[in-house]
């Protein structure tokens, strides 16, 4: 090879590198715009959710109240709050009333003790009390499926129905070995860091990247996203003795898309034989909210509902 030729490949490879650079360093400065502009809308959005806050022996609980009729608990998922637990179900709000409470360490709700399901149970029943409700619906939608069975298994006289809404699954026997921290890194749990890695979502989560706007103000939710990783999450297999499935005594109405890339429906084949009194009601496709189903969704609820209230 010339001497020319050699110049001529390093200086392409040095325009090369600095194009890259010049593409990441654009990458990072519009996402960090688009991160400003999203926290700021989210912030402004949640005010509109009208929520308000009960203080409890574990401190102060935030949650949303609305609708009337047979009483839905809607206990939200991982990067969720009160808004993601009344977003799942707020098209119910003319036929139900609606309780979407935070869990521990999401939007305004504190964390008292070690912040176990079985606590966060303790709360709700908490929650319950200081409204003066008696009995409820209680759904679980992914993570929150583990404190929804807590709850129905702790306080059975409370539960007219648990409802298991593309959630987390007991396992079908005790495992020898299991992950220990079932969430996002740490470093990862900022506004910023979210945006950066949005255009995986779709691929690590069944979701699309626009669903990073939902979990804003991220902040506000980082400690009872951690708590989900270390708790939570790893609960029923952590304490796999502790999760009776097949003692429930309330009916138990599972919906699921076959296709969750979140929460896999394979967990719902090999546990639905521990649910005593169970409906399974799966779709073909959805992803992990089960998009696409709202009138089958609907539908069965409706069902459900009637037939156990």
């Amino acid at each position: 090879m010339t001497t020319e030729k050699r110049k001529a490949g390093k200086e392409i490879a040095k325009w090369f590198f600095v194009a890259l650079i010049l593409i990441i360093a654009l990458y990072f400065l519009i996402q960090g715009i688009r991160c400003g502009y999203g926290l700021r809308k989210a912030r402004e959005n949640l005010v509109l959710y009208e929520s308000k806050t009960a203080e409890l022996s574990y401190g102060s609980m935030t949650y949303v109240d609305a609708g009337e009729g047979e009483v839905i608990l809607s206990v939200h998922g991982i990067f969720g709050g009160y808004d993601q637990a009344y977003d799942s179900v707020k098209n119910r709000k003319s036929q139900n009333r609606l309780l979407a409470p935070s869990r521990f360490g999401y939007l305004g709700s504190d964390v008292k003790g070690d912040g176990t399901p079985s606590e966060q149970a303790a709360a709700f029943a908490e929650l319950l009390d200081c409204l003066g409700i008696e009995k409820v619906f209680i759904l679980g939608t992914s993570a929150g499926g583990t404190p929804a069975i807590r709850f129905a298994l702790d306080y059975p006289e409370r539960v007219k129905g648990l409802i298991l809404f593309c959630s987390a699954m007991p396992v079908p026997e005790k495992p020898e070995t299991f992950l220990e921290y079932q969430a996002p890194p740490e470093p990862l749990l900022s506004d910023y860091a979210m945006y950066l890695i949005s255009p995986l979502m779709p691929p690590l989560m069944g979701m699309p990247a626009s669903t990073v706007k939902s979990i804003q103000p991220v902040s506000e939710r980082k400690i009872g996203v951690v708590l989900d990783g270390k708790l939570t999450n790893p609960d029923m297999e952590r304490n796999f003795e502790q999760y009776p499935i097949e003692e429930l005594k309330a009916p138990v109405l599972i919906l699921h898309s076959e296709d969750d890339t979140v929460a896999s429906f394979e967990k719902v084949e090999k546990a639905k034989h521990r649910f005593p009194n169970l409906t399974l009601v799966a779709f073909p496709d959805g992803g992990h909210m089960m998009a696409g189903h709202g009138a089958e969704i609907d539908e069965a609820l409706d069902s459900f509902i009637n037939e156990n209230q």
